[in-house]
């Protein structure tokens, strides 16, 4: 195992294609990646709303520590609202230092509609909510973030992120 941990965020709204990424990422990482999904810890794990002060975000963060401590990669994918979970942005920051890659999914809100009605639970939530949750340009400001587009594939974007860990940790 590496000396160091990587830590991954991906952000973005809801049919931006964190989820996805993130697994495509944790098969090419391969063993030792750790993948927190936010909507996993949220609302399968404690049953929870999002909102200002949210209650998932203290396991979020013990389990980054946790990858930290046992893992190459921790991977972290969720909407992850910048004011609402800038505590944890802010303790990540003090935890992992330079070994971030933030990357946030700036897709436009026609595209995410069309990812969402293509997802498994596309039949829990429509349009109506996607536009109450919309929010635009969401980025940390605190972690400098990578911004991805809708033009890149998913094969590119996990190209990209491989390569931006791997570039690091070989220099």
């Amino acid at each position: 195992m590496n000396e160091v941990t990587n830590l991954i965020i991906l952000r973005g709204n809801s049919g931006s294609g964190k989820t996805t990424t993130g697994k495509a990422l944790q098969r090419k990482f391969g063993h030792g990646t750790m993948l927190i999904s936010q909507d996993a810890v949220r609302r399968e794990m404690l049953f929870v709303k999002d909102g200002p002060k949210p209650e998932a975000s203290k396991l979020l963060f013990e389990l980054a520590l946790y990858g930290k401590s046992h893992c190459n990669i921790v991977i972290l994918e969720g909407i992850l609202n910048s004011k609402w979970y800038k505590n944890l942005f802010e303790n990540l920051l003090d935890e992992f230092n330079n070994e971030i890659f933030a990357y946030y999914f700036d897709i436009p809100f026609e595209e995410t509609l069309n990812r969402h009605k293509q997802k498994p639970n596309a039949h829990e939530f429509g349009e109506k909510e996607l536009r109450e949750w919309w929010n635009e340009q969401d980025l940390l400001g605190i972690i400098p973030e990578v911004c991805l587009h809708k033009e890149l594939s998913l094969n590119e974007i996990v190209d990209r992120i491989y390569e931006d860990c791997y570039k690091v940790n070989n220099k």
